[in-house]
């Protein structure tokens, strides 16, 4: 047994040694996309600033993704007005944090860079799938701020509020899988998979997925699939990103406070007449259609899109459906402003 227990002491460590070579190589290999802000008590998040012009656009991702997700469409909408897409904390190239995750405490920290960026409102916010959530806490919060909300296959607080016991499992194994990513990560595991995946070996890290189950090796495999569609330049980022512990540890703290984000979405105010677009999937079910259209209805000048040829990812689908909405969303609060 003893010989046993030193090889495995010695594997972990040698991982160990990988996972730190690896991570210092990234640091310079991808460097950040825009500047890394102090947004207080030594906390920097990562903001992405491109483009002239207001309103300021600002775009949250999705619950584990992160700036780069924006890839398609914020170069499109940088030519007619300023836009800024960043990271959550512990995402990407943000530091990593502690204590609780819900929409009102990350839209504070959401407050926090824009105002140590220098970034004035006004703004028009847009939200994929959980960033809805934040994007919806920040308008709440400051509402003079804020001139108009695109949101990008929404999730809504009903189906996470009522959740059947088969749902709360899942989202409870989630964030237990969330965290055993993280120490597996630490040991180089996670790393030479993404690197055997980038070259095309597919063997070690579809048998590694299969050891967390049936549904964890479907979600990889659409996740990979997701990314793909992002621009080519993108995937050394991506790989670089998800190598590192505080990713996986983030993507626990986010799920394990999605019940939370929820209740707060429920209690929000209506959005009287901000100018709204929702932006629905083709592969949403009816029931999510409808929550769609009912989100829409809470501003009188709130409209519901269907993106006919996408799935959950519409802006890497349809990249230009969000931009026509973007536009659509700016012309609006600008004639509300004349009239």
């Amino acid at each position: 047994m003893a010989p046993v227990l030193l090889l495995l002491f010695l594997v972990g460590l040698a991982g160990v040694g990988y996972q730190l070579v690896g991570a210092a190589r990234d640091a310079t290999r991808v460097p950040p996309l825009g500047r890394l802000v102090d947004t207080g008590h030594g906390q920097r998040l990562h903001l992405h600033d491109v483009g002239t012009g207001g309103p300021t656009v600002v775009f949250d991702a999705g619950i584990a993704a992160s700036s780069l997700s924006w890839s398609r469409v914020q170069p499109r909408v940088a030519v007619f007005t300023r836009t800024c897409s960043y990271d959550r904390i512990g995402l990407a190239w943000s530091d990593a944090g502690r204590g609780r995750v819900d929409a009102v405490e990350l839209a504070r920290q959401l407050e926090a860079l824009l105002g140590a960026a220098d970034v004035a409102p006004p703004y028009v916010l847009v939200g994929h799938s959980f960033g809805t959530f934040v994007v919806r806490a920040f308008a709440q919060q400051h509402r003079d701020s804020v001139v108009g909300l695109v949101l990008v296959d929404p999730i809504f607080p009903s189906e996470w509020l009522h959740m059947t016991p088969g749902a709360r499992r899942r989202l409870s194994g989630g964030v237990v899988l969330s965290r055993v990513g993280a120490l597996f990560a630490r040991v180089g595991a996670v790393r030479l998979c993404l690197t055997l995946l980038a070259a095309g070996s597919t063997r070690v890290p579809r048998r590694a997925s299969q050891l967390f189950g049936s549904d964890a090796a479907r979600v990889l495999r659409r996740l990979v699939g997701e990314v793909q569609k992002l621009p080519r330049e993108a995937w050394p980022a991506v790989q670089a990103h998800w190598s590192q512990p505080k990713c996986f540890v983030s993507m626990a703290r986010h799920l394990a406070g999605l019940t939370r984000s929820a209740a707060q979405v429920a209690e929000f105010d209506p959005l009287g007449d901000l100018p709204l677009v929702v932006i629905t999937a083709a592969s949403q079910p009816e029931a999510g259609r409808v929550e769609h259209a009912r989100l829409a209805g809470l501003s009188s000048r709130g409209h519901q899109v269907t993106a006919a040829s996408s799935g959950h990812w519409i802006h890497l689908d349809e990249p230009d459906l969000i931009v026509q909405s973007i536009r659509n969303v700016i012309d609006q609060s600008n004639a509300g402003s004349a009239a």
